[in-house]
């Protein structure tokens, strides 16, 4: 089932997920429902706020599309796995700690910002302590785009969005379309 994606200016983006506690299998549906909704709308993370959840977690899948030249290292539980091993992937009650903290820059866009897209500068390198639908713990270490995508959707874990650390430049340019999504977002919540 497709879940309506939320959209800047609803409150609940900026809100800070609770700890998931429970791990049972109306949580491993509503990560069912979370990646079925980023499929659907072309993407390749989502964060429960996302969905109108304030929750601490999120799936990604950043396997690159037939013939797509992507490079990245990715390391799971210490081990060197192929991604249609481990994707896609639900973070639960996700920790990351840089571990490159040299400073790379790539144009981002996000399922909350529809039309939106702009150069963040994030760090290279990372680790995320993780927990699966089960409870289990894992860390996963990664750089390139699936380092970028955990720390993007780790921000939206703690109501940070992507636009709080773009480009100043590209926010410039992106201004009023993200007045519009704001417009569009409170007109939204008073009808609602």
């Amino acid at each position: 089932m497709s879940l309506r994606v939320t959209h800047y200016g609803e409150p609940i983006l900026r809100k800070i997920g609770t700890p998931v506690e429970i791990f049972d299998a109306q949580l491993k549906e509503l990560a069912d429902a979370m990646l079925e909704t980023m499929y659907h709308a072309d993407g390749i993370g989502l964060a429960a706020q996302q969905i109108g959840q304030a929750l601490q977690i999120c799936v990604l899948d950043v396997r690159p599309p037939e013939g797509a030249n992507l490079h990245f290292d990715c390391r799971f539980d210490g081990k060197a796995l192929p991604l249609d091993v481990i994707m896609p992937l639900a973070l639960i009650n996700p920790q990351v700690e840089i571990t490159d903290p040299s400073p790379e820059v790539y144009e981002e866009g996000c399922l909350s910002f529809p039309a939106v897209n702009g150069r963040v500068t994030r760090p290279a390198g990372v680790r995320c302590r993780f927990q699966d639908l089960a409870g289990e713990p894992h860390v996963i270490e990664a750089n390139g785009l699936l380092g970028r995508c955990i720390l993007h959707e780790v921000d939206h874990l703690n109501g940070v969005l992507f636009i709080d650390q773009m480009d100043k430049g590209d926010l410039n340019k992106n201004a009023s379309r993200i007045k519009q999504l704001k417009r569009a977002s409170r007109d939204f919540l008073k009808g609602k």
